[in-house]
């Protein structure tokens, strides 16, 4: 009985765009028993991606629905499920895993859940991940580009911290987990950036530190000083999240350095470019690239366009300013969705699952 909840929490999960893809061992069961109550998940497998009241939802299980109510709003503060109040009623939505409600567990990270979610990331082999509408986004390190070239807003990591009204940061979960199983590396953990619309969002969160607009500016500048990557949701907006990223510790990434899925990330429309007069061959830049798409050939760097992901890293440690960002060709990157449901329609379309099907 009780296994057949988390199986059926599992297969809802997985119905989602984003995927919860199943393994031999089950290790994604015992992930999911880890972060749900019972009675927690016996809700959660019967929510939808669309918001519903609690009394609705209760009367899908044998839940009373003040009981149900007041389990959701438990859910909620452990950051498993999504919560909105609509013409005067609390309304609850099922989350996905990634991007989703694993990322909000990171006040209860430890040491057997890291272990659990490593079992599961190997066992997968990153499955998350294989769909040709990646999750993330590369954004481009603005100083990197020529300047001349025309910058679309959600090309910008500045302009989407600019539009904001309130900021936080947090910890990154990748790093943290990477570092419970006794591995990682050495770059920051405090600099995943969230923002939100409104003002003092995160005055009062468990997971975020509420800090100024000009704390995210200088948390950026610091992430790219550290050789970090920028990545984003994978469509045009409105964001809502930053985060900084590493093929040492990040899912996405690792899945890209591990696996060999090309697709784990987007790449941003940008393309590093090497000024051969200026170059010294120096190879300050060779380590800086997290892909391995620089080379040194006799005294010149060259740029293997099919591994680079127009992060721009590399620019920024140049000596000679010999690497720029230019624009890659038309039609050689895909302009990402215009909202996240857009973002969702594609990615379960390309899962053969009609997005009608899933509201």
């Amino acid at each position: 009985m009780k296994g057949d909840i988390y199986k059926k929490l599992a297969k809802r999960l997985d119905m989602l765009p984003n995927g919860f893809p199943r393994t031999e061992s089950g290790v994604e069961l015992r992930l999911l028993e880890k972060m749900f109550k019972l009675e927690e998940a016996e809700l959660a497998a019967e929510m939808h991606i669309h918001m519903e009241p609690a009394q609705k939802i209760a009367s899908r299980t044998k839940m009373d629905p003040k009981e149900a109510y007041k389990t959701l709003k438990n859910m909620v503060r452990k950051g498993l499920i999504r919560i909105e109040r609509k013409e005067r009623e609390l309304r609850f939505s099922l989350m996905p895993f990634i991007v989703g409600f694993y990322e909000e567990q990171l006040p209860r990270l430890d040491q057997e859940m890291a272990s659990l979610f490593e079992e599961y990331f190997q066992e997968s082999k990153g499955a998350v991940a294989k769909n040709p509408v990646s999750v993330h986004r590369v954004i481009p390190v603005e100083e990197s580009i020529s300047f001349e070239l025309e910058i679309f807003p959600y090309e910008r990591a500045s302009d989407m911290i600019k539009s904001a009204k309130s900021w936080g940061v947090r910890d990154c979960i990748c790093r943290v987990q990477q570092q419970l199983i006794g591995k990682g590396c050495d770059h920051p953990v405090q600099n995943c950036l969230v923002f939100a619309p409104v003002k003092g969002v995160f005055d009062n969160s468990e997971v975020d530190r509420a800090i100024t607009q000009e704390e995210a500016l200088q948390i950026l500048h610091e992430a790219e000083k550290a050789g970090l990557v920028h990545t984003a949701g994978n469509y045009i907006g409105p964001h809502n999240y930053i985060c900084n990223c590493c093929t040492c510790s990040c899912g996405i990434l690792r899945s890209v350095a591990e696996f060999g899925i090309p697709t784990a990330v987007a790449k941003s429309d940008f393309l590093a470019q090497v000024d051969q007069e200026k170059c010294l061959g120096c190879e300050d830049c060779l380590p800086t690239c997290q892909f391995g798409a620089l080379s040194l050939s006799g005294d010149e760097c060259v740029v293997e366009d099919v591994k680079c992901v127009g992060c721009g890293v590399c620019a920024t440690v140049c000596p000679s300013e010999a690497l720029i960002l230019i624009r890659r060709r038309e039609g050689d990157v895909e302009k990402p969705p215009a909202t996240y449901k857009n973002w969702e329609a594609r990615r379960a379309e390309e899962r053969g699952m009609p997005f009608e099907d899933l509201l």
